[in-house]
């Protein structure tokens, strides 16, 4: 049974997260950069401690104890589209602070990047290294023995509308291609329910609404409602470069249900 639960992250999906689980009656600590936001968390219930990757520090017993949870939610942005190149070597410091713990439950968030654009649909087991990023995140995801994998799609929400995406943009290609959406309040409940079911889980689930309108209309519809420029597409895309992502495997095991189904209704809720 979990009692305890530590988010290492507690960002954009990360504090929402701690704060559900707060509320669920659970013992949260979280983790920030900035030791100043860190003791900030006490104020939603959330032991905060401070984790810097980059500059990695000495942990005091009290700080391991903080990290030493039933569970644990590893939450650390790639940040490969940025060319970061640091990521790796971060989640290996973060595994030696874990050391030999024994957690009930690892949960660790990836993205739906590991599925190639083939004109398929994507299921779980179909993640393949099909270019350097999806090489990167695939190391990652095999980094933590008995990790469940989660696999987040394109996210939005609170502080992250759609509209400005691609706001004013011109001679955009994939027009008629699938988007692959998924609202924060899905991220933090499907999270949740991995966290609280006793049972047995797969490796790895994706979060994703179960529609996928097709790109233009979409990132069009997302920026007349922000009244930004809308975006112009040159091209139709070619359907065999399409990916939809099938997020229902936690649907059809764990009951999950989405709160949000159609990504032109989440636009509703950023």
């Amino acid at each position: 049974m979990i009692h305890s639960v530590a988010v290492v992250g507690c960002g954009w999906f990360g504090l929402p997260l701690a704060k559900a689980l707060v509320e669920k009656g659970l013992l949260v600590s979280g983790s920030k950069r900035d030791a100043t936001q860190a003791s900030a968390l006490k104020e939603q219930g959330i032991d905060g401690f401070v984790l810097d990757l980059d500059a990695p520090q000495p942990f005091d017993g009290e700080q391991l104890a903080k990290l030493h949870a039933d569970a644990i939610v590893i939450n650390i942005p790639p940040g490969l589209r940025r060319g970061d190149s640091g990521y790796l070597v971060r989640l290996e410091r973060l595994q030696t602070l874990m050391g030999k713990h024994a957690y009930q439950r690892i949960i660790f968030i990836s993205t739906t990047g590991v599925y190639p654009a083939n004109g398929k649909v994507q299921h779980e087991a179909d993640a393949t290294a099909y270019n350097d990023t999806s090489k990167i995140l695939l190391q990652a995801e095999a980094m933590f023995k008995g990790a469940v994998i989660v696999r987040f799609a394109g996210l939005m929400g609170p502080k992250r509308h759609p509209g400005r995406f691609l706001a004013g943009k011109t001679g955009l290609t994939g027009a008629m291609l699938s988007v692959n959406m998924t609202h924060l309040d899905d991220c933090v409940g499907g999270v949740m329910t991995l966290l609280t079911h006793q049972g047995q889980l797969a490796p790895a689930y994706n979060i994703c609404s179960p529609e996928h309108p097709n790109k233009a209309a979409f990132y069009q519809r997302a920026a007349a409602i922000l009244g930004v420029a809308e975006p112009e597409f040159a091209s139709s895309g070619d359907k065999a470069e399409d990916k939809v992502v099938d997020g229902s495997l936690i649907c059809r095991q764990l009951g999950y249900q989405y709160q949000h189904y159609d990504p032109f209704e989440m636009l509703k809720f950023c």
